[in-house]
């Protein structure tokens, strides 16, 4: 679908709707107009035909007099006339604004912000994954009614919407996934200009290949059906890693759905279509099935390490139903208290890119895992691909369990025992048990050999043979143990955790900064009416050399070889 806007209107003393040949892209090829109407999702396609200077639609006013109503995608908006186009062609889609997000200018107060841009801003679409005894998992519903999925993506949406078989999740689970989008697609325009981007810290931005799925999924037992339960997943596919505010949004959402089926979901876009942009650094206040959430987006100014409280107003603060103090950040604590005695080693594989494998009972336990390991090396990205959920039906599954190649820079996490025989050569695998009780003091276990990894129920613990650089930190072993034996709370323990990775990753990073830094021309080299400065080269002996007297000691008392991890 495309939008197309421009002044247009109705033709006086014709009966005929016109649009401005100017408004349209040279690739539409044969479109048609395709019309909403309030409370109906039938699309209604009208032909247009090619005068002189615009494109006529001859149908249009018999079929709105007729209809006694205007179509709901052809909507006034500061005295332009707007509609949405079947132009059949990606191309078009990047010549108009508004598409795929929005930027500065689709600010809440703006009135030519086009139906469902807002949100579009927050989600890429809604859906409603459904089991059929002949055909599996299927798309049963799609929201808005126009998002651009393919084929492909809908496939990859419906196998990751369900746990497999083996994980018994009875009642409902939450967890999230995150698969390819389709190539070819093409972003808008206004991506590259998105605020949300310029202004989020680099691990919060926008992935430009890849969909998150984030699933609240219910399964019941129900006699009255052939297989005896209900089986149904709603699914928030977004480009925005905000983990920890769409699994918020759904718990609100997802029960009123499936008591109350789709009305309830069209309620729901309405109120997302209304929230504001996804703004960094303001506090956002966003209304939801009669709950309103607020929250705060972290901006790239922020210090690392820190949490900016979301401020309440004293008018307001009575109508605040859920105060989110992050928007993306999962329980770090819960997430590697299987691992808690080798978090140290743990580190070093996800900074240094080796590939991982999280084994898991559940789909919530192996993606929550999953997206703690990504960010332990926060504020650094990680750039290499991660999948908080996989499975032997994703399209990628060849790719990564092939044996005829070294197994590929990725972190996924699984459920299906069926990978404990099919990841045997890979390098480091960490297998979690069952959730403890919150109470339970984490037992210490050693690293343990591959070999000795043959099912999905085999022990848990680190299966690697990889030897860390560091040497174990005791201190923040105890002090964390010592918080499980007092029942400190698990925001005070998920801070301690943090701060400790914070204060790794910032003690690796700070010396090349540093070399870096160095290598920069000097302001006062760098002149209009002279050619650019040119960069000194980075020469590896001589970083060598600058971590003897500025290297990790000056800023962190853990001793090992610095100097052989980098």
């Amino acid at each position: 679908m495309g939008v197309v806007s421009n002044g247009c209107g109705f033709k006086k003393g014709s009966g005929q709707n016109w649009l401005p040949l100017s408004a349209l892209h040279h690739t539409l090829g044969t479109p048609s107009l395709k019309l909403i109407f309030p409370g109906k999702h039938t699309f209604i396609p009208i032909s247009w035909r090619k005068s002189a200077s615009r494109i006529v639609f001859p149908r249009l006013h018999c079929v709105i007099r007729k209809r006694r109503s205007l179509p709901a995608c052809v909507c006034d908006a500061g005295g332009l006339r707007v509609f949405i186009l079947d132009v059949g062609a990606e191309r078009a889609e990047e010549s108009v604004p508004g598409m795929d997000g929005i930027g500065e200018e689709s600010s809440p107060r703006n009135p030519l912000a086009l139906p469902w841009d807002r949100f579009s801003a927050w989600l890429h679409a809604i859906c409603v994954v459904g089991f059929d005894l002949e055909l599996g998992q299927t798309v049963e519903a799609l929201y808005p009614p126009h998002a651009n999925l393919t084929d492909k993506e809908k496939t990859s949406i419906c196998y990751l919407s369900f746990p497999d078989s083996n994980s018994g999740c009875l009642g409902d689970t939450q967890f999230c996934f995150r698969f390819r989008q389709s190539t070819g697609r093409r972003a808008s325009l206004h991506c590259a200009n998105d605020l949300t981007d310029r202004e989020s810290p680099v691990y919060l931005k926008k992935d430009p290949a890849c969909f998150y799925g984030y699933v609240y999924f219910r399964q019941v037992r129900d006699k009255t059906l052939k297989r005896g339960y209900f089986q149904k997943s709603l699914v928030l596919i977004s480009k925005l890693p905000y983990i920890n505010f769409f699994h918020t949004v759904l718990k609100q959402l997802a029960p009123e759905y499936f008591e109350r089926s789709e009305p309830c979901l069209e309620a729901a876009c309405s109120d997302i279509d209304r929230w504001p942009s996804p703004v960094p650094g303001k506090t956002l206040t966003l209304p939801i099935m009669g709950v309103v959430i607020k929250v705060r987006i972290p901006t790239r100014y922020d210090k690392p390490g820190t949490t900016q409280m979301v401020e309440l107003s004293q008018q307001s603060e009575a109508q605040i139903s859920v105060t989110l103090p992050t928007i993306h950040e999962v329980d770090l604590f819960r997430c590697f208290s299987p691992v808690l005695f080798h978090i140290q080693m743990v580190w070093e594989l996800v900074l240094l890119g080796e590939p991982l494998v999280v084994m898991a009972p559940s789909p919530s336990q192996s993606s929550e895992t999953v997206l703690a390991l990504v960010g332990c090396i926060s504020p650094l990205k990680y750039c290499s691909d991660f999948r908080p959920y996989f499975t032997i039906h994703d399209t990628e599954f060849k790719e990564y369990t092939t044996r005829t190649q070294a197994p590929p820079s990725v972190i996924f996490g699984v459920t299906n025992p069926f990978f404990a025989k099919t990841l045997q050569h890979w390098p480091h695998i960490i297998r979690i048990g069952d959730v403890k009780l919150a109470g339970d003091v984490p037992k210490q276990v050693k690293v343990k050999k591959l070999k000795n990894l043959k099912t999905l129920d085999s022990k848990p613990g680190v299966y690697s043979s990889y030897k860390p650089y560091l040497n174990r930190d005791e201190e923040i072993i105890k002090q964390l143990q010592k918080g499980v034996q007092q029942r400190r709370p698990t925001e005070a323990q998920n801070a301690i955790l943090r701060r400790h990775f914070l204060e790794l990753t910032q003690s690796f990073i700070i010396p090349l900064e540093r070399y870096v830094a160095g290598l920069m021309p000097l302001l006062k080299s760098v002149c209009a009416w002279k050619s650019p400065p040119q960069l000194k080269p980075f020469s590896q002996e001589e970083f060598m050399k600058s971590l003897e007297r500025a290297g990790p000691q000056l800023t962190s008392a853990l001793k090992g070889d610095w100097i052989g991890l980098y």
